[in-house]
């Protein structure tokens, strides 16, 4: 991981981005089985360098409406009683900038500021972007001095209205939990706990 601390991160997914085609959308454009919307990608396309199964302290919860699946959206819950599987995934920090303008239904930009906020954050921190699900970045923990990251809501589990997720969503959710697995671990994230 040498020379990588200042230019990737572990980006932490624990909804449908545990699937490793569903990620590959969010990086090189396309549109996941069952989903109603087709993804630019990112300026950088390239696949992720490494992958692994963890186990995040905290829970998933459903809520909203989503309009790439329809019915609930998988949000993560760090203050609540878990564990709950997820994958990470080495990107650079470019690439974890463009995944996270994608969720939150932009276009990727040049200049992200999150591209530098992800070595600003302390592990165990949060910082808002805005109010939409996904615009709250959490920093997790660190691997071999690489930042573990991930986004949710800014709301917890006990804030909102739970809402069921749709089929083809829950699809690619078993798809990436198997995923999970079968990948090698990293440490659990113990500052997620925070």
């Amino acid at each position: 991981m040498e020379g990588m601390s200042q230019t990737h991160v572990w980006y932490v997914s624990y909804g449908s981005n545990m699937a490793r085609d569903r990620l590959a959308c969010y990086l090189q454009g396309g549109r996941p089985p069952g989903a109603k919307v087709t993804y630019p990608g990112a300026r950088d396309g390239t696949l992720p360098r490494a992958e692994a199964g963890i186990e995040l302290p905290g829970t998933i919860y459903f809520a909203g409406e989503s309009t790439v699946w329809g019915g609930g959206m998988a949000f993560y819950d760090h203050s609540a009683p878990g564990p709950t599987p997820a994958k990470a995934y080495l990107i650079t920090a470019e690439q974890f900038a463009d995944v996270a303008a994608q969720e939150m239904n932009r276009p990727p930009e040049p200049d992200s500021p999150l591209e530098r906020l992800v070595f600003d954050l302390p592990a165990g921190s949060s910082h808002s972007l805005g109010p939409g699900g996904y615009e709250t970045l959490l920093a997790l923990d660190d691997a071999d001095d690489v930042p573990m990251v991930t986004f949710t809501a800014a709301h917890s589990s006990t804030d909102i209205e739970h809402t069921q997720p749709q089929e083809p969503y829950l699809a690619m959710l078993r798809t990436g939990t198997a995923e999970v697995r079968a990948a090698s671990g990293l440490p659990r994230p113990a500052a997620a706990q925070a």
